[in-house]
């Protein structure tokens, strides 16, 4: 659009002037991923554990119930992990997405994120008496979750009630977050609020699991 005087209007987009849609979805992939292998991991993991009658061999023996959390959700913490190095090496190498931002902020986010879907998938583990159970359990929060994320569509566009019941969400901080720190460049200044209601859901989530966990022994 020209005015007079020869100046040209144009609008730019400023972190993604080709508007190409991989650099924004190939980055939401990794929370999706991450969330999912937390919740699948820890979820059936120990209701396998019930099926199989070993969880009340542990019951007997001297580890204490934070004990055995441990021990099922540190292997889980270290796969996701191994994910996350291997879908940002191909995000960045072969998709050619900017990593705008430190490796170091997306590691520490990946974790205080992985934390709050070991919690999750530890509450589904508790309610749930066979792995079916806890698969679709899992599903129940986990499908629901990504149309809430903004993933699929901005968050913005929703609905008043489902924009603020998104706000619950992990996933959609984790969203921001990674998509922020590839395209954007930014660091804990920018996302400190991202980081704290992360760790609040994680927190929440994960004490909530042990005491349901601890009743359910009982």
């Amino acid at each position: 659009m020209a005015l007079e005087g020869g100046i040209e209007l144009r609008s730019r987009a400023w972190f993604n002037p080709d508007l190409a849609s991989q650099d924004y979805n190939v980055p939401g992939i990794i929370g999706l991923l991450l969330m999912l292998m937390a919740l699948l991991l820890t979820a059936l993991g120990v209701v396998r554990e019930r099926e199989l009658g070993t969880l009340e061999q542990l019951m007997v023996s001297p580890i204490s119930p934070r004990e055995m959390i441990l021990g099922k959700t540190i292997p889980v913490i270290i796969i996701c992990l191994i994910d996350l190095a291997l879908i940002t090496t191909i995000a960045v190498l072969w998709f050619d997405i900017p990593l705008r931002g430190s490796v170091v902020t997306l590691v520490a986010a990946s974790i205080l994120y992985i934390l709050a879907g070991l919690g999750f998938g530890l509450l589904i583990s508790t309610i749930s008496r066979t792995q079916q159970e806890a698969f679709l359990t899992m599903f129940l929060f986990f499908l629901p979750a990504i149309i809430l994320s903004g993933f699929m569509y901005p968050v913005d566009t929703m609905p008043d009630f489902f924009q603020h019941l998104s706000r619950l969400n992990p996933i959609r901080y984790f969203m921001e977050m990674v998509r922020n720190i590839f395209l954007k460049g930014h660091g804990f200044q920018e996302l400190w609020l991202h980081f704290t209601l992360v760790a609040i859901m994680a927190i929440g989530a994960l004490l909530a699991a042990v005491i349901r966990f601890r009743k359910s022994l009982e």
